[in-house]
């Protein structure tokens, strides 16, 4: 997520949340040294992607993002993704946008080439790749407020399910997805479509929310399911599946990257700003108190996803993927 702001953050809330995240850790190590204690059947497996325990479609992410419109674009502006701080140095704004500087350096892109926006949000990204390297970009959301704005914005928007797309077979020579592909209920088939879009030596970014390989039972239960469930997503995978379903659409893997420690600071910026909204606008807090709003439940993702970053239990990884073909491809 992209948020816009001062980068301060208030000394009380970072206690307290540090104080829980230490609380959880000593939970965590107590938890490990008593493994062979528990049932096999009560442990975390490693390479079992993480499931809400109330599954999520399609129609709950359009849903989430229609509702919670007006709270995202003042919350974290008009780059729905997190920020990423090389330097530690630049500012929310430079923040965002250097995430989508990330993913244009992986993609190589050149003048004129064809790329496909897969979640594009509000299409800031599409307007900031296409004003900077010249490239046509077709961007697709499930949200038709998303979609709205973006339109109004001047991108060329598909309101659709990437997963029925319909575009045309070996139509692009890049294609990205920038914390969208977390939202996809057939993970397997956003690959297979991406590889089905793409041109032969066509490339394929993809920025996602990972959980941790082995993650601990409590990190499971507490972290991982409720930030899926809250944040409608109807299943987060790791650093390992996300090669293998990339590997059985038949990319090459180009190279990976963690970024965690780069991107981690947008979560605290979101609190910060988050809370001073409910302080000083009664709106928000009227939401918030609403029963009828299902999807109020995200202010809680907010916390957790600190605690997640601050334990580890929660990654950012940065893909890149190569459709064999003119060019020669190395696989990692």
């Amino acid at each position: 997520m992209g948020p816009t702001g001062s980068q301060a953050i208030p000394w009380p809330m970072e206690s307290t949340i540090a104080h829980t995240a230490s609380a959880l850790a000593n939970r965590s190590s107590m938890a490990k040294s008593c493994t062979h204690l528990a049932p096999a059947s009560k442990r975390a497996k490693r390479g079992r992607m993480i499931l809400p325990n109330i599954a999520q479609t399609t129609r709950d992410v359009a849903a989430h993002y229609n509702d919670l419109d007006a709270f995202y674009r003042e919350i974290w502006g008009e780059h729905v993704h997190h920020g990423y701080w090389e330097t530690g140095q630049e500012s929310p704004a430079q923040a965002v946008e250097a995430l989508t500087g990330l993913v244009a350096s992986h993609l190589a892109l050149r003048p004129g080439q064809r790329v496909c926006d897969i979640g594009c949000g509000y299409g800031a990204s599409a307007r900031l790749l296409a004003a900077r390297h010249g490239v046509r970009v077709t961007g697709l959301t499930v949200s038709a407020a998303q979609a709205q704005v973006a339109r109004q914005a001047g991108v060329n928007v598909l309101h659709k399910d990437w997963l029925e797309n319909g575009l045309e077979a070996a139509s692009f020579e890049a294609a990205y997805a920038i914390e969208s592909s977390e939202h996809m209920p057939d993970k397997p088939k956003f690959f297979a479509e991406a590889f089905r879009v793409l041109k032969p030596g066509g490339r394929l970014v993809v920025c996602a929310w990972l959980a941790a390989e082995a993650p601990a039972p409590w990190e499971v239960h507490h972290l991982l399911e409720p930030i899926c469930r809250e944040g409608r997503l109807p299943s987060m995978g790791s650093e390992s599946e996300y090669r293998e379903m990339a590997r059985e659409a038949g990319f090459a893997v180009e190279s990976v990257r963690d970024i965690s420690a780069q991107v981690s600071r947008t979560w605290w910026l979101c609190a910060r700003r988050f809370l001073g909204r409910v302080a000083m606008q009664p709106r928000y807090a009227r939401y918030l108190l609403d029963a009828k709003a299902g999807n109020r439940v995200f202010a809680l993702t907010l916390f957790r996803i600190l605690l997640a970053y601050r334990t580890k239990s929660m990654r950012y990884g940065v893909f890149t993927f190569v459709r064999p073909g003119d060019e020669s491809t190395p696989s990692g």
